[in-house]
């Protein structure tokens, strides 16, 4: 019976992890650039049941076999498919066509400065020129952001139109005055989400070539199908109370073997 309750108690706190990164994705459904995670889920390793301080056998353990201890969340992951593009035909909004980030030179509230890289392409030109983020963080040019230099800035004329093409070269008055740099990884894995919709690489990571196209006048919409999670979470409730009804069951069981079977 407790065996029961334990199992039925990690499904539950299983789904409730499941449910917190599913919330999450739907409340960023409309992140500009957002990439979804997802779970998978895995039982406990199996443990060798064995029987103790029974007299019937002289005091001997026996085997009674495997059980298992229940479930967990094996891995969270990440979805790096390319998401919808949705075209604002403003000049400083950016959307990457394939493979690809942003690198964006991240200055936290210390002070401290360090490249963390983003899907979000909605930039601005503040009023020194400078290409930076909503956030007011510099976006890196093209061999800055290969060579990881948070001082390879962006700088335009502010009172002049920009034109970038697919390569990320920017043009004013028909003159190349930089170009926005867009790098890739060789392994994703070594990517984690910092936050502020924008990735960290880890020790071991390295930084490549691009083969993402930019695409002027676009933002890309977050991966997230909202319809496909509201079902997802409607599966996940369901999960979870079925939990519930085996841990009453076995509560009821367990109350009548207390005060009703004892008193026989």
């Amino acid at each position: 019976m407790v065996k029961g309750l334990y199992t039925a108690y990690t499904g539950m706190i299983n789904e409730q992890k499941r449910l917190d990164v599913l919330s999450n994705n739907l409340a960023n459904a409309d992140t500009n650039g957002y990439k979804k995670e997802g779970t998978t889920s895995q039982t406990f390793a199996d443990e060798l049941a064995i029987k103790i301080k029974d007299t019937s056998s002289y005091g001997l353990a026996q085997k009674l076999g495997t059980v298992s201890m229940g479930v967990h969340i094996g891995e969270t992951y990440t979805d790096y498919s390319t998401g919808s593009f949705k075209v604002t035909d403003n000049s400083t909004d950016f959307a990457i066509k394939g493979d690809g980030f942003f690198a964006i030179a991240y200055t936290d509230k210390q002070g401290n400065s360090s490249v963390k890289y983003t899907r979000d392409g909605a930039f601005t030109v503040n009023t020194q020129g400078y290409l930076v983020t909503k956030d007011g963080d510099y976006v890196l040019n093209a061999n800055d952001a290969r060579n990881g230099n948070v001082n390879g800035r962006i700088q335009v004329d502010p009172t002049q139109k920009i034109t970038v093409d697919e390569l990320g070269n920017i043009y004013q008055n028909d003159q190349q005055v930089g170009t926005i740099g867009i790098v890739d990884f060789a392994d994703y894995d070594y990517l984690a989400k910092y936050g502020e919709n924008m990735y960290d690489l880890v020790n071991g990571g390295t930084v490549t070539a691009a083969d993402g196209r930019i695409v002027q006048g676009t933002l890309e919409s977050s991966n997230v199908n909202v319809v496909s999670e509201m079902v997802n979470m409607i599966t996940i409730s369901r999960a979870y109370q079925a939990g519930q009804k085996v841990i009453n069951t076995i509560d009821e069981t367990l109350d009548k073997a207390v005060n009703q079977v004892g008193n026989v």
